[in-house]
């Protein structure tokens, strides 16, 4: 058992913590090792702070010296140095953090406002396309129209609701094909099909006679296919024809 460990036994704190205890009871080494009991350590402490020069008496300088000495030796950060922050220990870096999450939720609040806006337009567009009301027609005129016999034509050969919603009667002339029934089908411009109808006879002025309401279809333009019917109902192209529906409002 060494020395330290035997004066480790002794007691402190009965007898007064003079030069002579202290170094009897080698408390500077076991201070410093951290085997002083809590009492000692308060009542060494409270004799150094009222006798100062105890520091230089007992060597507790001379060997605090030293240690930070064999510190700096050793490439270790002094005690009392400030260890390194890490990156997100760093104020710069809170601040940067911070901003950025306050932008971070401004655009939130931005999106979500437009995204309520745009989901309140899609569901009144819908409400709109579900319903479509007919308007009344407030103007009627007819069309003698002149169809293509060699494919659809690159542009529509006549526009309908431009001036409110009309009833337009399209005369179609088709006095030179043999067929007397028709399939004509309606479809809008790289969409889908809006009509077909079966049957549809010529007068006898052989014109294929429609009538259509502008309001019933949504603004663009539409191809007009027309398909002569031999007596066995089969169909066969016979002529093409296409219109523009210009968007107008509804009266309220």
């Amino acid at each position: 058992m060494n020395a330290v460990a035997t004066a480790a036994a002794a007691p402190v704190g009965h007898e007064p913590m003079d030069r002579e205890f202290i170094d009897q009871h080698q408390i500077v080494e076991r201070y410093l090792l951290g085997k002083l009991p809590p009492r000692g350590v308060a009542d060494f402490e409270r004799v150094i702070r009222e006798n100062p020069a105890l520091i230089d008496q007992t060597g507790l300088s001379e060997r605090v010296h030293r240690a930070v000495r064999l510190i700096e030796v050793s490439g270790q950060p002094e005690l009392w140095a400030e260890k390194p922050r890490r990156l997100w220990e760093k104020p710069v870096f809170v601040a940067t953090l911070g901003g950025a999450l306050l932008i971070a939720l401004i655009g939130v609040a931005v999106f979500s406002s437009r995204l309520s806006d745009a989901e309140s337009r899609i569901q009144k567009l819908e409400r709109v396309a579900l319903e479509r009301p007919i308007d009344p027609v407030s103007s009627r005129r007819v069309l003698t129209v002149v169809p293509s016999r060699t494919g659809p034509p690159a542009a529509p050969m006549f526009s309908m609701g431009s001036n409110g919603a009309e009833l337009v009667e399209i005369k179609t002339d088709l006095s030179w094909s043999k067929a007397k029934a028709f399939r004509v089908e309606i479809g809008r411009s790289n969409q889908g099909m809006v009509a077909l109808l079966h049957n549809v006879l010529k007068d006898s002025n052989g014109n294929l006679r429609m009538a259509l309401n502008s309001t019933a279809f949504g603004p663009g333009t539409y191809n007009v296919s027309i398909e002569g019917l031999d007596w066995r109902g089969q169909p066969s192209p016979a002529a093409w024809a296409s219109f523009e529906v210009v968007a107008h409002r509804s009266p309220r």
